[in-house]
């Protein structure tokens, strides 16, 4: 690039990376009870709950921000609720800009940590049990310590995702400057003005970004022992 980048640019990096952080770890504490219940149950409904957890990846980001969008806006379910406690409406603030992502990024993390919690080898859990230890300390002390690579491929899809998210934020989010205005929207005003080359720089930091993320995931993955070895 001919020059650094600009501190609008700047701000809007910083506000694209907080939302993701923040999606991240609150995606990681709802994912890991879903995804430990998945991995072990035998129930008729879990055919269903993997659907639903799924959708996100095969709807149009625009049909799943357009329901959210619905949904909690002022004559929503969600949206009458909040307004109830005094929180006003979430469409088109940040507020709702990290609810509309935990749905659209969940797949993203439920899935590799629910693969990871049902390749724990079983055996460990039964001598633990047989042992006298709880299934609350069969849990945190064996399948969570195993699933860790799940834990941090869940954690890395989930932010490069939500960083790249597009019609969900637009959708839901809007284009508020230092509210919503997210890297990938910013992306698309420059192309709809013509500034390309603003565009491009953030094009480019997008792109780097993500081909690192994902070589430490793959370099990190060739060197992760299986977990049922």
């Amino acid at each position: 690039m001919a020059s650094l980048i600009s501190a609008e640019n700047l701000s809007i990096l910083w506000l694209t990376a907080k939302l993701a952080a923040l999606v991240t770890l609150l995606l990681l504490l709802i994912a890991m009870p879903l995804a430990w219940w998945l991995a072990n149950t035998r129930a008729r409904i879990k055919p269903a709950v993997e659907a639903i957890v799924a959708l996100p990846i095969v709807l149009p980001p625009t049909v799943l921000g357009f329901y959210l969008l619905v949904v909690m806006g002022p004559h929503g379910p969600v949206g009458q609720f909040t307004e109830a406690l005094g929180l006003g409406a979430l469409p088109f603030s940040f507020a709702g800009l990290v609810v509309a992502s935990l749905f659209y990024s969940l797949p993203f993390v439920v899935q590799p940590i629910q693969n990871a919690f049902g390749a724990v080898d079983r055996r460990l859990l039964e001598a633990a049990a047989a042992a006298g230890s709880g299934p609350r300390l069969r849990f945190f002390t064996i399948a969570l310590p195993l699933a860790r690579p799940g834990f941090v491929t869940a954690a890395m899809l989930g932010f490069t995702h939500t960083v790249g998210e597009f019609g969900v934020a637009l959708m839901v989010g809007g284009n508020i400057p230092g509210e919503t205005r997210v890297v990938s929207v910013q992306i698309y005003g420059y192309v709809e003005t013509l500034d390309y080359a603003q565009a491009h720089e953030l094009a480019i930091v997008l792109m780097a970004f993500s081909f690192v993320t994902l070589f430490i995931l793959y370099a990190g993955n060739r060197r992760v022992t299986p977990l049922n070895t």
